[in-house]
């Protein structure tokens, strides 16, 4: 049975996958300063709330963006599971080429996300991440990862509206009922929530252009729910888009004669 973790600044999203199939998925929050022990009883109790234990887990394979956890899980790992996991980096399979001025500086979770977006497409294709950044990449019509448009996430847009000024409040992310704000949420509602609606149409809109007019896009992270209904743009939302990627890219690393995520 093969565990995947992508560890994001602000959830951390794992699932277990067994005969072509996921047959447990979680959100939780990411925890920067926990110990491994501390992560080793987390993911137990993950674990054996499905009836499943630290024996059932013959692989493991990890996408991060946080250096402090990847140790902590890696550690985890060796005491717990009896053997390293694989970790999404510089060296890995990718199955794509990396079209970028330095591939090794690309983030593990947008290489995830271009993966999984490629595979369900075919073709040309957006991957875009509403986490702690807004992201979009961008994949060519023969497979190619050519880049990517970052932004500043809607979650700490939100926060740093609220805490670098003195009268506004900090706010429910949902639509308000009219881009005209009637009262200071609403106002608040609109900027961010319809402001990032055109941001991110806007982007799609020229990243199309420069992959030729047609790409598909796929929409995933934790508040795609509030943004995705929104936009005109989006093809499809896969709230564990990530997660597929991990999977996938676990399996382009497998070794020969090790064990495979079907166990």
């Amino acid at each position: 049975m093969l565990l995947c973790v992508n560890v994001g600044n602000t959830n951390t999203v794992g699932g277990l996958y067994k005969g072509g199939e996921w047959v447990a998925r979680w959100r939780v929050r990411t925890e920067h300063d926990m110990m491994p022990d501390e992560y080793a009883m987390l993911w137990k109790a993950l674990l054996n709330d499905r009836g499943y234990s630290f024996r059932d887990v013959r692989r493991v394979t990890i996408s991060s963006v946080v250096p402090p956890v990847t140790g902590a899980l890696a550690e985890l790992c060796e005491h717990y599971f009896g053997f390293a996991p694989l970790i999404i980096g510089p060296g890995i399979k990718t199955g794509m080429r990396i079209r970028i001025d330095n591939p090794a500086e690309l983030g593990a979770d947008l290489l995830c996300d271009a993966v999984a977006a490629y595979h369900r497409f075919r073709s040309a294709c957006i991957a875009i991440d509403f986490g702690t950044a807004t992201t979009l990449s961008a994949v060519a019509d023969n497979g190619d990862f050519l880049g990517v448009a970052i932004a500043l996430g809607l979650g700490p847009a939100a926060d740093t509206l609220a805490g670098r000024t003195a009268q506004l409040p900090r706010i429910n992310l949902a639509p308000p009922p009219a881009a005209i704000g009637k009262n200071t949420v609403h106002s608040m509602q609109s900027g961010l929530i319809f402001g990032y609606v055109g941001l991110v149409e806007g982007l799609v809109a020229r990243i199309r252009h420069e992959l030729g007019g047609q790409a598909k896009v796929v929409a995933t992270g934790g508040l795609v729910q509030v943004l995705a209904p929104l936009l005109k743009c989006v093809d499809a939302v896969d709230p564990w888009l990530t997660l597929d990627g991990v999977r996938l890219l676990s399996e382009r690393n497998m070794p020969p004669e090790g064990k495979t995520g079907d166990e």
